[in-house]
């Protein structure tokens, strides 16, 4: 798959680090290093903007490293990126540790996934077939 993308970052295009990588890290492009501090959110600047082919959509992830090491993680995960957004691709991303964390200009900061998706025919009606699950949730087959 061929997506257009125009880079007005700092930094090279998107890759994937190894053959069998679904994901590529996406980097903070910022002029100034960004602190966040614990329980607090930012919006961090990409500098790419995506042309992504209908019938899919772009997935921002949060790092493992990231998430583990520092608390950092993308606070509406996973974010979509939709094909007719044109816009700069823009994180948010929270910090729940205790500990500040400096973002630096070119902080691989989240991953992004292409992924095909379905549009769905939504049919109206007034009841669902039966199953042995039911309307059972949260937890209700205990623990295995």
């Amino acid at each position: 798959m061929k997506i257009r993308i125009i880079n007005k970052s700092r930094h090279k295009l998107p890759e994937y680090t190894t053959e069998r990588s679904a994901g590529v890290d996406l980097r903070a492009n910022i002029d100034e290093e960004i602190v966040l501090e614990p329980l607090a959110r930012v919006l961090v600047n990409t500098g790419l903007f995506l042309e992504i082919p209908a019938g899919y959509e772009a997935q921002i992830r949060p790092r493992s490293g990231l998430a583990i090491k520092h608390g950092i993680t993308v606070l509406n995960s996973p974010g979509t990126i939709d094909a007719d957004y044109r816009g700069e691709v823009r994180v948010i991303l929270v910090n729940l540790s205790a500990e500040k964390f400096v973002i630096k200009d070119g902080e691989r900061i989240c991953q992004m996934i292409v992924s095909r998706h379905e549009k769905a025919e939504w049919i109206e009606t007034n009841e669902l077939e039966d199953t042995q699950r039911g309307a059972g949730g949260f937890g209700h087959t205990g623990k295995h």
